[in-house]
């Protein structure tokens, strides 16, 4: 397992008042804009691009930066406890092609949906729902949880 570079980024892309997200593939379980770390890529710039690419084959002309930060948020990575992250605005080109490896689904989705997902991560975060039931029906991922709230999406 690789040693986590506590580095991160996120790609929030609006289509029809509809935002892209994923459900993640793996753990960290849950529902999320296109994110991962910035490993070797030499700017977060180059990093966002790449993972928007790699998760749902889009490609990002345009990238605007919304907001930066850290966050205590856990990943698969070794020492992954927390990560500096730069979240994007981006406009893209192509078609929606997901990653199967990396995600179950990627489509748009409303902000009355992303709500009903922020729901669903609170009484995860509560204990009103279980680890099992939350990898089998999940919310948003929690630190994406947390950017919403900070972007005011939710």
């Amino acid at each position: 397992m690789s040693m986590c570079d506590h580095t991160s980024v996120g790609i929030f892309v609006w289509k029809d008042g509809k935002l892209l997200l994923i459900e993640r593939g793996m753990r960290p379980w849950g529902f999320a804009v296109p994110a991962g770390h910035v490993d070797g890529d030499a700017t977060f710039e180059e990093a966002a691009t790449r993972e928007l690419k790699e998760e749902v084959g889009l490609d990002a002309p345009e990238l605007t930066l919304l907001a930066e930060g850290r966050k205590e948020n856990q990943c698969r990575r070794t020492n992954g406890t927390w990560h500096y992250w730069k979240l994007y605005e981006a406009k893209t080109t192509g078609e929606i092609k997901r990653s199967v490896d990396e995600t179950k689904r990627a489509g748009w989705y409303s902000k009355e949906y992303v709500g009903e997902l922020a729901r669903r991560t609170e009484a995860y975060e509560n204990g009103r729902i279980s680890e099992p039931e939350w990898e089998r029906g999940p919310g948003l991922e929690p630190v994406m949880y947390e950017w919403f709230k900070e972007l005011r999406i939710i």
